[in-house]
């Protein structure tokens, strides 16, 4: 999975995510060469919940039946 900055230019390529014990490691690559390795820890994941509105959800769903445009809506 990758995630893109607003003039399309590659930020993060998700690797791999994996159980940890209590915390979750994810490992990728910064701006397609820096290699970086993330925990996501129970409380942290539990904050990450507040950014999740209804809307967002139902963008989400629909997203995964879009067809990809490389470009970014203004």
């Amino acid at each position: 999975m990758k995630f893109f900055t607003p003039d399309m230019g590659e930020l993060i390529e998700i690797i791999t995510v994996e159980p940890d014990g209590n915390s979750v490691i994810i490992k990728g690559k910064i701006m397609g060469t820096m290699p970086m390795k993330v925990v996501l820890l129970p409380e942290e994941l539990r904050h990450g919940f507040k950014f999740l509105t209804p809307r967002l959800v139902l963008t989400l769903i629909t997203m995964l039946f879009r067809r990809t445009k490389r470009s970014l809506p203004k």
